[in-house]
């Protein structure tokens, strides 16, 4: 565009006029007629290059909001969030979002649920006083995967996981399992352990593997 902003400009019509109608930057079109860098240029390299770091150290899952807040918040820096989004654009970098996509679990209409005990109050005076679990599914290059995974709301560390390629009552009962032998549920029988009403939680063989380890099991409500 700037080979034609030039011919423009030779024609009569003024520079910036030009580059207002051809959609270009003034300051782009006089670096490239006087081959050197404008201070805006010179700057927005530097900061590409912190960006393409930021990016590289969160394995490629920061996108331009999360890039931005590091400058700013962790760096101290001053930049606008578009011009991150732009500089991104520009070096072909985005982050990984998560798609919102249907429940894993699914209730199980015939099942006789347990009441709930946490009542939304995910809080907890000790470690090992609650357990939260659930499912997630992954995409892969070779076809989805499920995650499931017990949470200790104290800690806020994952205490018991474990991943298959289908969601049957195995997945859930192997992550208890995994929690139950790492961290030792309470001997008083307080450990409460809470989930949604899917059927694998309200499942026969993982209220068997609860009260066999002295969990008090309690479901919540998938919202």
């Amino acid at each position: 565009m700037f080979p034609l902003v030039c011919e423009l400009a030779d024609d009569g019509i003024d520079v910036a006029v030009a580059c207002r109608v051809l959609n270009v930057s003034r300051s782009g079109y006089y670096e490239w007629r006087t081959g050197v860098k404008s201070v805006r240029a010179q700057q927005n390299e530097l900061l590409a290059k912190v960006i393409e770091k930021i990016h590289s150290e969160s394995r490629g899952t920061y996108g331009a909001p999360r890039v931005h807040a590091e400058l700013v918040l962790g760096l101290g820096e001053r930049v606008n969030r578009k011009r991150v989004a732009r500089l991104m654009r520009e070096a072909r970098l985005q982050g990984l979002y998560r798609r919102r996509t249907r429940r894993c679990t699914r209730r199980d209409p015939a099942a006789d649920p347990y009441p709930d005990l946490v009542d939304r109050d995910f809080t907890a005076a000790g470690p090992d006083r609650l357990w939260v679990t659930d499912i997630t599914e992954h995409h892969t290059g070779e076809g989805k995967v499920y995650c499931a995974a017990v949470l200790d709301v104290f800690s806020r560390r994952i205490v018991g996981w474990s991943i298959d390629d289908n969601m049957r009552t195995e997945l859930v009962t192997d992550a208890l399992g995994m929690a139950i032998l790492r961290r030792k549920p309470l001997d008083d029988g307080s450990t409460v352990l809470h989930s949604d009403h899917g059927s694998q939680f309200t499942s026969w063989a993982f209220g068997r593997r609860l009260v066999d380890a002295g969990d008090r099991p309690v479901d919540g409500f998938d919202r």
